[in-house]
């Protein structure tokens, strides 16, 4: 098995909406790290007045972990994945909250190109076939000094924590998958973190595409190690 891209990656996230907040909630933390991820963002004032964008909003599990970071502010929360975001829409939201469909590269062109304060997107990039675009489509949504937060499955280049990684997909996540009929997404899951850059080939990555001020910070639990937190701000004088 190959890690999945496109419309291939689409379809199988589509399949697999119905039980995916069901398969998640096994990993112990999820939500509490996706909350902490979010409240790093540091957004003021409960976030009044600021326009925030949840880039890969799945089925609205980092669109909650946001509101609960920033219940004063405007969301607008996109995702490529029909089936996903069916199962988002059927939640209860407030008036600040809405839903666009669209994939990450294409955001202008979906009527949420912002501008936007913040930007948080948890579990997008490995997701995505040009991560360099969609940094470079980010950035040009931010306001100046804009913040973004990106949770993410990216791993620190310890061997011990390959290891920890493919020990939990292979002893839980894989042969729960195989019950449901999805277990290709799950299997890209676990390859694409294999593949997928180091934190600090990540934060390097987000430097390059202009991003100032970029910091990496870990996540408790097991997920020390194989999960990470990238903060950084939007250039304050254009967009380089």
């Amino acid at each position: 098995m190959t890690v999945l891209h496109g419309g291939d990656l689409v379809t199988a996230f589509d399949h697999a909406a119905a039980l995916y907040d069901r398969l998640v909630a096994a990993n112990p933390g999820y939500h509490a790290h996706l909350r902490r991820s979010a409240r790093r963002l540091g957004l003021p004032a409960g976030g009044a007045g600021m326009r925030l964008l949840d880039l890969g909003c799945g089925t609205g599990a980092s669109t909650a972990a946001l509101l609960t970071a920033a219940p004063r502010a405007l969301i607008t929360a996109v995702d490529s994945s029909a089936g996903m975001l069916r199962v988002a829409a059927g939640k209860r939201w407030g008036p600040g909250v809405t839903f666009r469909r669209a994939p990450a590269e294409r955001l202008a062109e979906s009527g949420a190109a912002g501008p936007y304060d913040a930007v948080f997107a948890a579990y997008l990039f490995r997701n995505v076939s040009d991560p360099d675009l969609v940094l470079a489509r980010v950035r040009e949504a931010m306001v100046p000094g804009g913040r973004i937060a990106v949770h993410e499955f990216a791993l620190s280049g310890q061997p011990r924590h390959r290891a920890v990684w493919t020990a939990v997909c292979r002893g839980l996540l894989l042969p729960v998958a195989r019950l449901t009929g999805d277990r290709p997404l799950y299997e890209h899951l676990w390859r694409s973190v294999l593949a997928f850059d180091t934190a600090e080939a990540f934060a390097a990555r987000m430097r390059r595409a202009g991003f100032t001020r970029v910091r990496v910070l870990p996540l408790p639990g097991w997920q020390t190690g194989v999960a990470h937190t990238f903060v950084a701000r939007a250039p304050v004088h254009g967009r380089v």
